[in-house]
């Protein structure tokens, strides 16, 4: 049995409270992860930064997507932006510590794809100032973040907030909404995809239609009832 007060006792009856408000969460993570999903399937970005332990983090994100988390799954396109350590090293000696993630939010942002910014305080100037670059280049913004509000939470278009104010318990918690986003991007994967292949799909996510295949549709009629794309 655990000493009442020892360090152990403390910080599991800290992430126990955590969960409590957590569990709420299910509805955003599923969302977000269908969302992902679609865009990731349709050929667009995840971009994702933070700064310290949050920049782990976000890397692990990546690590599951490019490779996967279950089962065997086409790579999708995530970035971990400080993991590209000479282009953040030349762009704060060049342009200062603020730009690292901006630049490079302008560099490799597209418009529909994400940006995922992880900060137990979420105050951190330089991920403030890469959403205002996401912002310019038609990037969405989300956020990982502690307690709410805060300055980054305020600043991007969705955030899912831990609502702790111990850093451990927010980081930890910023892990399993990694592979919680994770999962529910999976198993939306079969159906993003099929949306992809089918030009009159429609994203369950935002409601809009798929995109169109480019080229020209024949019918081909022989009686088979076949088209080719041209």
């Amino acid at each position: 049995m655990m000493p009442a007060g020892s360090l152990l006792d403390t910080h599991l009856t800290n992430l126990a409270a955590a969960l409590v408000s957590y569990r709420r969460c299910e509805s955003q993570l599923a969302r977000w992860g269908a969302d992902l999903a679609h865009r990731l399937a349709g050929g667009g970005r995840l971009l994702v930064a933070g700064n310290g332990g949050s920049a782990a983090e976000a890397q692990h994100l990546t690590a599951e997507l490019v490779g996967k988390l279950h089962h065997d799954r086409q790579p999708l396109s995530a970035i971990a932006l400080h993991a590209e350590t000479s282009a953040l090293t030349a762009i704060a000696n060049d342009y200062g510590y603020g730009d690292v993630y901006a630049r490079q939010v302008r560099a490799h942002g597209r418009p529909g794809d994400v940006l995922l910014l992880l900060s137990t305080s979420g105050s951190s100037a330089n991920l403030i100032t890469a959403v205002q670059a996401a912002r310019d280049v038609g990037v969405i913004t989300w956020a990982l973040t502690g307690a709410a509000p805060n300055p980054l939470a305020d600043a991007c278009d969705d955030v899912l907030a831990v609502a702790s104010p111990d850093t451990q318990v927010v980081q930890e918690l910023h892990l399993v909404t990694s592979h919680l986003l994770c999962e529910y991007l999976e198993q939306e994967l079969p159906a993003a995809l099929a949306a992809v292949a089918d030009p009159v799909a429609v994203h369950p996510a935002s409601g809009t239609p798929a995109p169109v295949r480019t080229g020209i549709e024949v019918v081909l009629d022989g009686g088979t009832g076949q088209q080719v794309d041209a």
